[in-house]
């Protein structure tokens, strides 16, 4: 399967073209921008087709990272993800960053429950938890940060992301600590995923109707 991976949730803004046979981007292109995806993705995404030599008839799924992150840059990246798949009529699916870095955390630490847990500012934390296998424990979720030490403590896995710091003492070296999302592991569970899932929406963990508003995929990697 070939898929067509987008990433614009965060300051970056990626497009890559992934082979699901032997796990591989042929071919990525972006940058840390900081703002104005509207304006880059779609050379980006001619950047990455013409490196790969593939062409927009050859892809056969659409990946987009849905959030948590940047307001405008997820509504950008949905936009063009949507756009695509009705075009190539082929499915679109959303991915949660946090889905995207505990996938990554799992490639490095396997075997191994993984906490996502990322630094949303005003002392509050986004997070999830996945089992070893990939499900996940928990819905996306944002808690105050006493509330997460209080449900997390002694959390049973690997914890990862750019709130790992307010979670536990010291923690490990060989962890990241980012909440840069690694566009293959965007592309693999998107491959991965449940096409009849529906479109990628935007996840939102802010405001008084969260649930009603997200639209997030996990799927085994």
């Amino acid at each position: 399967m070939i898929v067509l991976a987008i990433d614009t949730a965060g300051t970056g803004c990626f497009a890559a073209v992934y082979d699901s046979a032997d796990d591989t981007v042929l071919a990525s292109a972006g940058a840390d921008i900081g703002r104005g995806h509207a304006e880059q993705l779609m050379a980006f995404i001619d950047d990455a087709l013409a490196a790969s030599g593939k062409s927009l008839p050859d892809i056969d799924r659409i990946a987009v990272t849905i959030g948590p992150g940047s307001f405008t840059g997820i509504r950008v990246g949905v936009a063009a993800a949507r756009g695509f798949a009705l075009a190539l009529g082929v499915p679109a699916i959303g991915i949660s960053v946090l889905a995207a870095l505990a996938g990554a955390t799992r490639e490095a630490h396997p075997g191994q429950a993984v906490l996502a847990a990322m630094d949303a500012k005003r002392d509050e934390l986004y997070c999830q938890s996945f089992e070893a296998d990939g499900t996940a424990r928990t819905e996306p979720q944002m808690l105050e940060l006493s509330e997460a030490r209080r449900i997390f403590a002694g959390f049973d896995g690997v914890i990862c992301g750019t709130a790992t710091k307010h979670l536990i003492d010291n923690p490990p070296e060989n962890v990241a600590q980012t909440d840069m999302t690694d566009i293959r592991i965007v592309a693999r569970l998107a491959a991965a995923a449940d096409p009849s899932q529906g479109k990628p929406s935007p996840l939102y963990l802010r405001g008084p109707d969260v649930k009603s508003q997200a639209g997030f995929a996990v799927a085994r990697a």
